[in-house]
């Protein structure tokens, strides 16, 4: 009797499978390798913040950079610093498993500080839309919670893919995006925000510039005379925002009253609510097209 029970007790173990090791490789082209699903995960940026929860990870993330305030689970977790400056201490003392780190914006010293210490790095540096499905996938690996990724990839896409369809092909619209008033600064082609802009038929302005954020004059841009100027919102009175260009009645965007208020994080943080961001852009550019 006791040969047949630990017979069949070392058969169930058998039959139990082992938590294999996972590897994916980031943003960076690198290959993050863990001996299993991560159960300990610090965001290093508000984005990543959002990716880890829709990816599943909502419950295992224990600590985030600052201005990581979505979901609202988010605001509750231990800070570790900001994207100038990583609390390393605080960092390690919340024992992680696995670091995401914003692959520009965070400090390279300090990730590279954290490498030798021997704590897996995943970058993350999404510049375009398939990009975010694509991290959900690879992050839902790392965390094994590859089901709620996958749907979360999934029903991304379908809403990027159905405002392509809709809108990919319309007239074109030239955009200037103001991301910063004073000095005035706007984005590249590099950038996710570009993207959105494309998906919806439009065309930036400025796009073809080397500079990922480049400072611009108020006269280059009145040069190139776009069709709809977008710009996020006024956090500080002092800043223009919009106001800068009533000055500028000649301007085809002024003419027309299509200036336009964005919400900056739906644009500029990759996560799903992109596509939120996109569908609401999408819109305002075919108002653009209504005025003409």
């Amino acid at each position: 009797m006791r040969s047949r029970l630990l017979t069949s007790l070392l058969l169930a173990c058998a039959l139990v499978p082992a938590q294999a090791a996972v590897s994916v490789v980031d943003d960076a082209g690198r290959t993050v390798t863990l001996a299993r699903p991560a159960q300990r995960v610090i965001a290093m940026a508000p984005h990543v913040t959002e990716l880890l929860f829709a990816a599943g990870g909502g419950p295992k993330v224990v600590g985030a950079m600052n201005y990581s305030d979505y979901p609202e689970a988010a605001k509750k977790l231990p800070l570790v610093g900001s994207n100038t400056q990583i609390d390393v201490e605080s960092l390690l003392a919340l024992n992680p498993d696995l670091v995401v780190v914003w692959h520009s914006g965070n400090t390279a010293r300090q990730i590279a500080q954290l490498e030798s210490l021997g704590i897996p790095i995943f970058r993350s540096e999404p510049t375009r839309l398939e990009q975010v499905a694509t991290s959900l996938e690879r992050l839902g690996s790392l965390l094994g919670a590859e089901a709620a990724a996958n749907k979360a990839a999934a029903d991304y896409r379908a809403r990027i893919a159905a405002l392509g369809a809709r809108y990919g092909k319309r007239s074109p619209v030239t955009v200037f995006y103001q991301v910063w008033d004073s000095p005035l600064y706007t984005l590249n082609d590099a950038q996710i925000a570009s993207d959105i802009i494309r998906l919806c038929g439009g065309r930036n302005v400025f796009g073809e510039l080397k500079t990922v954020a480049p400072q611009v004059g108020v006269e280059a841009v009145v040069a190139r005379d776009p069709e709809v100027i977008l710009a996020g919102k006024r956090y500080d009175p002092a800043n223009p925002g919009l106001k800068l260009w009533q000055a500028y009645g000649g301007m085809t965007a002024v003419k027309r009253n299509n200036l336009f208020t964005v919400d900056g994080d739906l644009l500029s943080r990759p996560g799903p609510r992109t596509a939120e961001g996109a569908a609401r852009l999408c819109e305002q550019l075919e108002t653009a097209r209504s005025r003409r």
